[in-house]
């Protein structure tokens, strides 16, 4: 069986779909067989960042880890059973597709609230959701008091990731290992930062997740996006001296990676 990862959250612009690309070229790179779907089924960011790769490889002559990108497969209404969702049969029989042919499945979801994003919560073994490192987005999880001290409720997100734990917990599935990326974290020890770092911890131990670090705010993300590479990518197209920045951002992938303990994997880059 393959495992999954879904890369989710209700807000966009959190970086679900930098995560996603760096986390799937990461394990690519490391020789795992992996297999991705976009469920923003309109943008299809990650899709478009793996076709440029592909665009770019070719043209370039190049041959470097990618992982696969398939589309949801198109299913006529009379293929349906009675009462069966639609978006649920694309999902379930994409990811059909790809178990046989892949170590990892990563979904990568939209930053709304569909029922593509809902199912594929409940069959996620690992789930990422990238946090920006602020209130505005830490009210997708739960909602805080004036002061941004005390957790007064959780929120939208928090119970939809509720019911896919109970969804799994009926099937008998193991449950999902819930990691939350913090993103955008300043360098400084600011008021703000504090009071996330607090309220986070307090709400982890409530409702069950672990936090890891993400990417702070680098230009060489939007950077790579036209030609689909990932900061692993550079040494082998031949640029020497990485920058400070640079540097930085590949260890912070790589401890990324190490806190998602994933069954197999050992950062090697």
């Amino acid at each position: 069986m393959a495992h999954i990862i879904v890369v989710g959250n209700e807000k966009g612009g959190a970086g679900k779909s930098t995560v996603s690309m760096h986390v799937a070229t990461a394990l690519s790179r490391m020789g795992h067989k992996v297999g991705c779907l976009d469920l923003d089924l309109r943008q299809k960011t990650l899709g478009r960042y793996i076709s440029n790769r592909n665009s770019y490889l070719e043209k370039a002559g190049l041959t470097l880890p990618t992982p696969s990108y398939h589309d949801l497969p198109e299913i006529e209404q009379s293929d349906l059973e009675p009462g069966e969702n639609l978006y649920d049969h694309r999902l379930s029989m994409a990811v059909a597709g790809l178990e046989p042919e892949s170590d990892f499945i990563l979904i990568d979801c939209p930053g709304s609230h569909t029922r593509l994003s809902q199912v594929a919560h409940s069959l996620a073994d690992t789930l990422i959701t990238p946090l920006n490192d602020s209130f505005v987005d830490f009210d997708l999880l739960a909602h805080v008091d004036a002061e941004g001290e005390d957790i007064t409720g959780p929120s939208v997100y928090s119970e939809m990731v509720w019911n896919a734990r109970q969804l799994r917990a009926q099937a008998g599935l193991p449950p999902i290992d819930w990691i939350v990326v913090r993103n955008r974290m300043g360098a400084q020890a600011m008021v703000n930062k504090e009071k996330m770092e607090r309220v986070i911890a307090k709400l982890s131990k409530r409702i069950g997740f672990r936090t890891a670090p993400g990417f702070n705010e680098r230009v060489i993300f939007r950077e790579l996006f036209p030609r689909g590479l990932t900061l692993l990518d550079l040494k082998d197209l031949g640029v020497k001296g990485l920058n400070i920045s640079n540097v930085a951002a590949r260890q912070e992938l790589r401890e990324l990676i190490k806190s998602l303990n994933l069954p197999d994997v050992t950062p090697n880059f």
